[in-house]
């Protein structure tokens, strides 16, 4: 019964941050063609380009779906399944509630006549504001909405010395400048790269990080079946070390692990799952080197 809520409620957090992500897109940044990278910003230089022919939902979806059935080897059937569902529910939200979404927008966002009616910077910061938590929640749970993350990581399978953060700007880089050409709109490009790094940075803020790794010290008394999990569920090394309280004396495994932002979460719930009052340290690490992060270069 405990998993069947918990499981509930972690698609439910998940297709909230579709509607987030929908919301964003169809109040602030479809409607003023600011593209901030991923299939979303083709999908919104197509529906502009076709005069709202091909509708942007729609659009997301269809460009995602052969990212989803390539990602399967690489990133595993959980994860490809909750995603295309996050990818669902927000392709159908954004088409779904686009006619309702553009009345409100002219009527209580854009004013006639006014300065404001033009403020293109507001609409991509709160767009890239509002669509970072959305991300936020949806990378919570494990899974994704598709786009040039997908694109990325399948690029890394393929050349791997390239990393997969550098394909990811590369790639948003690119859809970008689509937009700025097909828009005939330096401007909107730029607006368009604002959104992007709000959106990056308010994500990396609901994940409890930035653009670093984070290095975690657990101290508990279940260390063992801590390690274990964490070396099985997030695919981790983990280093155990020896140390002694020097108030009660008594022995302990300290246990060292790095983790990728996106993982915080999960690590942060297996502890409490297994030991809710262990002692846990959470630092940032500027560079890690080694086996599933940066790999060594020689200089």
């Amino acid at each position: 019964m405990k998993n069947a809520i918990k499981k509930t409620v972690s698609i439910l957090r998940l297709l909230f941050g579709a509607i987030i992500l929908g919301l964003a897109y169809n109040v602030f940044l479809i409607p003023y063609k600011i593209a901030p990278g991923g299939v979303s910003g083709i999908a919104t230089v197509l529906y502009h380009v076709t005069n709202g022919k091909i509708p942007a939902g729609a659009a997301i979806l269809t460009l995602n779906i052969p990212l989803f059935i390539l990602g399967l080897k690489a990133k595993g059937r959980r994860f490809i399944l909750r995603s295309f569902a996050g990818a669902l529910v927000l392709s159908f939200f954004i088409d779904i509630t686009a006619p309702l979404i553009s009345n409100f927008t002219s009527l209580f966002l854009v004013l006639p006549g006014s300065a404001a009616s033009h403020d293109l910077l507001l609409y991509s910061l709160a767009g890239g504001f509002v669509s970072g938590i959305g991300l936020g929640f949806v990378l919570s749970e494990d899974a994704t909405t598709g786009g040039t993350d997908m694109g990325a990581v399948l690029l890394n399978k393929v050349f791997p010395w390239v990393q997969v953060g550098k394909f990811l700007i590369i790639l948003d880089g690119l859809v970008v400048l689509i937009a700025a050409i097909a828009f005939k709109s330096f401007s909107l490009g730029l607006y368009s790269v604002v959104s992007l790094f709000i959106s990056a940075r308010t994500m990396d803020g609901f994940l409890e990080g930035i653009n670093f790794s984070k290095s975690l010290m657990i101290i508990s008394r279940k260390s063992e079946e801590i390690a274990d999990k964490l070396i099985k569920e997030v695919n981790r090394g983990v280093t155990g070390m020896y140390g002694k309280g020097m108030y009660t004396k008594n022995p302990y495994m300290v246990l060292l692990c790095v983790v990728k932002k996106e993982e915080i979460h999960k690590v942060k719930n297996i502890v409490k799952e297994i030991d809710p009052s262990a002692f846990v340290l959470l630092t940032d690490v500027r560079e890690v080197l080694g086996e599933g992060f940066t790999p060594h270069q020689k200089d």
